[in-house]
């Protein structure tokens, strides 16, 4: 009886092999599928997204009640970063309003600075020049308070080095209580397409390194402590680690990333765009406006001259020389704002890589 169990059971596992292989030869002879990815029925972006934020949220009581356990712990986090450690949070979920909710509620004495790492570029220089200044301001207010005196005039901090900025966050300053004298800086999504390159990552530790400086940041990728090193790490961002998972959507950090399966809306590009050009000077939207009025007056065109958009912007005192229109179009051309192409005659020209109807939701929304 046993050999004929063993028999049974080699016959059982000669005819799994025998049929695997033959659905192997089978399946190769066949004719393959002609049809692409690109043939799918893509759905619109704008459909997809209405459809997402109207589902209906789950555990909402236990979600507060998840937040109300992460606010009692503000006061700890206060004294983590009182003592000079860095603060990072990670866990599955949005923690952008949770950082928000800390700073707003619990860091009131100190000045607060805040980069949103999602977007997709970043001017680190402008942020720190933004925390030189908010540190002078503390300085001459404590020096004015202890000394009754007004502390010497400084060189103009737009003028200055990233070098000679961070030296300035560094330093000590014997007038004041250096312990007490600090300036926060909250990165939402450190590891965002903003900061991932290594340059944009070393500078963000020299800034967290500085004295005078103190970091909130989360992270969302799981790969993300691959961006740092052991110096990076354990010395200039010194971070104490804080699992806070929110289960919160991405709401606004997934607003400048195209969903699987779906093609662009215009209403998701007119909202991106609109969220980019409020964040610009007065002087750089007007320039793109110049440029939205010509590509709606001239549909058929293939573009607006560079030259041609530098007379008009000169004409209204937007600019005031080619340099600084040449600024603005660089900040347009990295977020994709505006490209430019050679026309058929040879002549380099600008143009919104928008429908006509997305140009005017555009206008009217940056007018308000």
């Amino acid at each position: 009886m046993a050999m004929e169990g063993d028999d049974f059971e080699e016959e059982e596992e000669f005819g799994f092999s025998r049929n695997y292989f033959i659905s192997k030869e089978l399946g190769s002879s066949r004719k393959k599928s002609a049809r692409k990815l690109s043939d799918i029925n893509l759905v619109d972006e704008e459909e997809l997204r209405e459809a997402a934020a109207n589902i209906e949220p789950k555990h909402e009581k236990e979600i507060e009640d998840l937040m109300k356990s992460y606010r009692s712990s503000y006061s700890e986090w206060k004294f983590v970063l009182r003592c000079g450690f860095g603060l990072l949070m990670h866990g599955f979920g949005s923690k952008k309003a949770l950082i928000e909710d800390f700073a707003s509620s619990t860091l009131t004495e100190y000045s607060v600075v805040v980069i949103n790492g999602y977007l997709p570029s970043i001017n680190l220089k402008q942020v720190v020049i933004t925390l030189a200044e908010l540190l002078w301001d503390q300085l001459k207010t404590l020096q004015k308070t202890t000394s009754g005196s007004q502390s010497k005039n400084q060189q103009p901090f737009n003028t200055r080095s990233v070098d000679s900025l961070l030296g300035f966050l560094h330093e000590p300053h014997v007038d004041v209580n250096d312990e007490e004298c600090f300036v926060c800086i909250v990165v939402h999504n450190i590891d965002g397409p903003g900061l991932r390159e290594p340059d944009n990552q070393q500078c963000l530790a020299r800034i967290a390194s500085c004295s005078h400086v103190r970091m909130v940041a989360s992270i969302d990728n799981i790969n993300a402590p691959l961006l740092w090193d052991k110096k990076m790490v354990h010395t200039q961002f010194n971070w104490y680690w804080l699992h806070v998972p929110t289960f919160a959507p991405y709401k606004v950090e997934g607003m400048f990333f195209p969903l699987i399966l779906a093609h662009g809306g215009s209403a998701q590009s007119v909202k991106t765009a609109s969220l980019v050009l409020q964040s610009l000077t007065p002087n750089a939207q007007n320039v793109f406006k110049v440029l939205a009025e010509h590509q709606l007056a001239h549909p058929d065109d293939e573009g607006m001259p560079t030259n041609n958009l530098y007379t008009i912007c000169r004409e209204r005192f937007l600019v005031s020389s080619q340099l600084t229109l040449n600024s603005h179009l660089t900040e347009f051309k990295d977020h994709e704002l505006v490209k430019s192409k050679r026309r058929s005659d040879g002549q380099d020209c600008l143009y919104i890589p928008l429908a006509n109807d997305a140009i005017e939701k555009l206008i009217a929304e940056i007018s308000q």
